[in-house]
């Protein structure tokens, strides 16, 4: 559905809406499925419960996007903590960072001392940060960054990316990437591409995704592929099986709150997965992108609003 895909994209840059929603009994009321709450200490609970499901975490403070070294170092505080909360509770997870929220499109260096700062923590705690990929215009800098910052001593294995099967570049990026010996979170996409760059039809994105996502099992680096498409997870499944690739070799990632009962499936036969759990007061735009991505949020969020 391309123009729900695209009208919910839109909306993710409307400011009133933002507004509204962020600061409204409505939107917590609407998000709560989706977030897992407005602080770190409400994402720990969640993390905690989750690990009790046999499921890996990954730890997300919305935001995007700041306006001062000031903020990208207050946003950089809360990871810190997480890392260290991680540690202290025995959790197992990491974090997601998006280097916009480091301060990338003020300046780029400052972005990845931030960064590299992160990554340096969450090696000392045994950790892993994953850098998340943003809009095509982003996608070179942040690359950029990440080899950098990975080829430092000492960090080697502790940092990954995200790659985004929509876009044209992906699989030259994923054989450099690969032969820098990073780990990579394969996903679809979440931002509105023009098909200069971006595959416009979901079927060309989905051959990508299967074909990329073969390159990084092939691998003997342990990669994430992040989709809810159950057709893609049987073909993926298919495929390392007739490889005679281990479940444990690979994880599968995916939202909070989004197809529990397929997460629960996955592991009780033996397929290792990860939730990415956001939280924090900025949720609108990453809320919005869930609904462009996958319109039925929409249908399972009426149904669920409305119930008595």
């Amino acid at each position: 559905m391309p123009f729900l895909r695209s009208a919910f994209i839109a909306l993710s840059h409307n400011r009133p809406l933002r507004r509204f929603f962020e600061h409204s009994a409505l939107g917590t009321r609407l998000n709560a499925r989706f977030i897992a709450g407005m602080k770190p200490e409400d994402a720990l609970r969640v993390a905690e419960a989750v690990n009790r499901q046999g499921i890996s975490v990954t730890l997300d403070s919305l935001g995007e996007s700041v306006t001062s070294a000031t903020e990208a170092h207050r946003a950089a505080d809360v990871y810190h903590h997480l890392l260290d909360s991680i540690a202290e509770r025995g959790l197992d997870a990491n974090i997601s960072i998006k280097l916009t929220q480091m301060g990338l499109d003020q300046a780029p260096e400052l972005a990845e001392s931030i960064a590299e700062n992160l990554v340096q923590h969450a090696r000392s705690t045994q950790s892993f940060v994953r850098i998340d990929m943003e809009d095509s215009r982003l996608t070179q800098d942040t690359l950029d960054i990440v080899r950098r910052v990975h080829a430092h001593a000492g960090l080697r294995g502790a940092m990954g990316v995200v790659i985004q099967a929509y876009l044209y570049r992906s699989q030259a990026d994923i054989e450099q990437l690969l032969a820098d010996g990073i780990r990579v979170r394969l996903c679809k996409g979440a931002y509105n591409e023009p098909a200069e760059v971006a595959f416009p039809r979901k079927t060309a994105v989905d051959a990508n995704f299967l074909r990329l996502a073969k390159m990084l099992v092939d691998s003997p680096i342990y990669h994430a592929l992040a989709t809810h498409d159950e057709a893609l997870i049987a073909k993926v499944k298919a495929y390392a099986a007739e490889a005679a690739i281990a479940p444990n070799h690979f994880e599968f990632q995916m939202l909070y709150g989004v197809r529990r009962d397929l997460q629960r499936k996955l592991v009780s036969e033996g397929y290792k997965v990860r939730v990415y759990v956001p939280f924090g007061s900025e949720w609108y735009p990453y809320f919005m992108r869930r609904l462009a991505e996958r319109p039925a949020n929409l249908l399972f969020l009426a149904k669920n609003f409305f119930r008595a």
